[in-house]
């Protein structure tokens, strides 16, 4: 349906306008069906405020001319936004939960903020998790694993209307509203240079442990260690390649594993969780001073490890930034703006001695 109006030209005179604008275009450009468009056009319930918002700013923007547009857009306040974030036993997960519990209060009146988490690395759990709060929300940020069925959740939710921001390890190729993490690439290099500047002169042998391959993010890292320890670090070779499923006891039975049957290892790379299993192998064992151990998150375990001398570096990246930010991005999201965009998040490197206070 073509909507036959008038626009005005920036000397004031009202001429017919040569392309005329759809119901269809709008709907493109809004990321939203044709017909909450023509809900939203003419004046019918059954949309959120939110959509209706970021309709209405759509349709402004490309020149739409209609009585509905006269008056002013929706008050898009408060929004509900969930987050849905990996379950378990995972220490860096509950605090960043706990910073956006803490950063929604801070915004109250403005959002809402609500936390789900889904059953460890499942990606179907997670897929379930975002269909069940996928009608009563106005955005999502997410913790997602690249799986074809989350992708395809993830589109689906997008296609409705719906904001989606991607948190600390991005998926390439979906329609959401932005990623807000690390350079994770960067963190692995980063990750190779402190552990090649500390690796002892007598050993070459180096181990990775990871959470899940399934993370884009754990990809990533993995990627710019290796490839910082063959330009940097010749002689330094990945000798061993753990995946722990962010386990602190698997992980904890993989390090006593490892340790039996490579006795000159001389430094532990670990891109995700576990930190907990390897540090504790490592001082079972008698070896915390002789391996080189370099993790990410400062977690309260973690901040005990470089205290007393296990771990000798954590690769950081401030979760009470990044919620701040999601937020405020998602919030944007949902009442139209367009923030299409990725935010890095600064890495601090923190050692024993700038452990900053609690």
């Amino acid at each position: 349906m073509r909507q036959h109006h008038r626009i005005r030209t920036n000397a004031g005179a009202s001429v017919s306008e040569t392309t005329r604008i759809t119901i269809a275009d709008i709907a493109r450009e809004a990321g939203v069906s044709t017909a909450t468009v023509d809900r939203v056009l003419n004046n019918r319930d059954g949309v959120r405020a939110p959509t209706r918002g970021r309709v209405l700013n759509v349709a402004r923007r490309m020149g739409y001319s209609d009585g509905v547009l006269s008056g002013p857009v929706p008050d898009a306040r408060p929004v509900t936004l969930d987050f849905v974030l990996p379950g378990g036993s995972k220490a860096f997960m509950d605090l960043y939960a706990q910073n956006l519990q803490n950063q929604g209060l801070l915004a109250a009146g403005e959002v809402s903020v609500r936390i789900h988490r889904f059953d460890g690395i499942d990606p179907f759990a997670l897929a379930r998790t975002l269909e069940r709060i996928g009608d009563a929300t106005d955005g999502v940020g997410v913790v997602a694993v690249d799986h074809p069925v989350v992708r395809e959740t993830i589109r689906t939710l997008a296609a409705r209307g719906v904001p989606v921001l991607t948190l600390i390890s991005d998926i390439a190729g979906l329609p959401t509203v932005g990623y807000i993490g690390i350079d994770n690439r960067a963190g692995g290099r980063l990750a190779g240079y402190l552990l090649g500047r500390f690796m002892p002169p007598d050993r070459t042998e180096i181990a990775l442990f990871t959470g899940s391959l399934s993370y884009r993010g754990h990809e990533e890292r993995e990627m710019g260690f290796r490839h910082l320890i063959a330009e940097d670090f010749p002689q330094l070779r990945v000798a061993e390649f753990r995946e722990v499923a962010e386990n602190s006891d698997r992980a904890r039975e993989e390090t006593r594993a490892l340790l039996a049957t490579r006795p000159g290892l001389g430094g532990i790379y670990n891109i995700g969780g576990g930190l907990r299993g390897i540090a504790d192998a490592l001082v079972d064992a008698g070896r915390e001073r002789e391996i080189v151990l370099i993790g990410h998150e400062l977690t309260a375990a973690n901040r005990r490890y470089l205290l007393d001398g296990t771990l000798d570096a954590v690769i950081d990246q401030n979760p009470r930034v990044q919620a701040r930010e999601a937020i405020e991005r998602l919030r944007q999201a949902a009442s139209g703006q367009d923030v299409r965009d990725w935010i890095s998040i600064r890495t601090q490197v923190i050692f024993r001695e700038n452990v900053p206070e609690i």
